[in-house]
């Protein structure tokens, strides 16, 4: 009938492809993993300056990273998002913040996470 084939994926994320022939010999062959494309945003440029939009203030909600000039937390937004609410839902809600607010957020969070990776492993 031909030549059988089944994915057999290896520690460190390593996948190669059995191949079994009729009389039963396995060979491995390394397949090539496709390259991300790198995607480049409109708004990056303010979607990567988060810092004057999050600000950490011992004296505000205990030091956490709030939204410049309110009250609320990048946890709070990063929260409300979670549970299914929409960008558009939020602003009704808090009128205080902006989509540019909200990106921010975001981006705080992408960034903090780009660095716990890191540290961990180090």
């Amino acid at each position: 009938m031909g030549e059988a084939e089944r994915d057999v994926p290896r520690r460190g994320g390593d996948c190669r492809r059995d191949v079994g022939t009729r009389d039963s010999a396995r060979r491995h062959i390394r397949l090539d993993r496709p390259r991300l494309k790198v995607l480049s945003l409109p708004n990056m440029a303010t979607i990567q300056n988060y810092h004057e939009r999050v600000v950490l203030d011992p004296e505000v909600r205990f030091g956490k990273p709030v939204v410049r000039g309110t009250r609320i937390t990048v946890g709070d937004v990063l929260g409300y998002l979670a549970v299914g609410m929409t960008e558009e839902e939020l602003l009704a809600d808090f009128p205080q913040l902006t989509r540019d607010d909200v990106r921010a957020c975001l981006a705080y969070a992408a960034d903090r996470e780009r660095r716990s990776v890191g540290l961990s492993a180090t």
